[in-house]
């Protein structure tokens, strides 16, 4: 069984769609061996459900993602982690400076590029980061397919 982090700053927005995301994306290609989890890179909203705007764009596309509680990234997780998907670059960072240089998990951004905070905007951005991480996630499933 292989394990896949996704990571945003704190677990309610875009780490935890990144995780439905991608776990529904898997399934859909028939791929059983990989677990996906998420986490922040902070603390601040642990125990917390996934806001609101980002669980009602998922629900809009048929995605469920109400058993999201918030978790922050704990570096004893490197032992047990197969491959960390950070967000954007500051959350690469701050996972590198957790130790994540000094194993040989990969770290890597989910999308390529920086995929946007939508939670100081408007709905609408909710949606255009789901955009993002469902094109992501089509790669991810390629990727995690061999």
């Amino acid at each position: 069984m292989r394990h896949v982090e996704v990571v945003c700053t704190g677990n309610i927005c875009r780490s935890p769609v990144g995780e439905v995301v991608l776990r529904a994306k898997l399934a859909e290609a028939g791929i059983e061996d990989v677990v996906v989890t998420s986490s922040g890179t902070d603390d601040w909203h642990s125990g917390d459900p996934m806001d609101s705007r980002a669980a009602a764009a998922l629900a809009r596309r048929g995605y469920d993602g109400s058993a999201h509680r918030a978790q922050e990234f704990r570096g004893s997780w490197w032992l047990e982690r197969d491959l960390v998907l950070a967000m954007d670059s500051g959350h690469l960072t701050a996972l590198r400076r957790r130790g994540g240089s000094d194993t040989a998990v990969p770290i890597e951004l989910f999308a390529g590029d920086d995929v946007p905070d939508p939670y100081y905007g408007e709905d609408a951005g909710f949606d255009d980061v789901l955009d993002q991480i469902e094109k992501a996630a089509d790669l991810w499933v390629g990727r995690l397919s061999t």
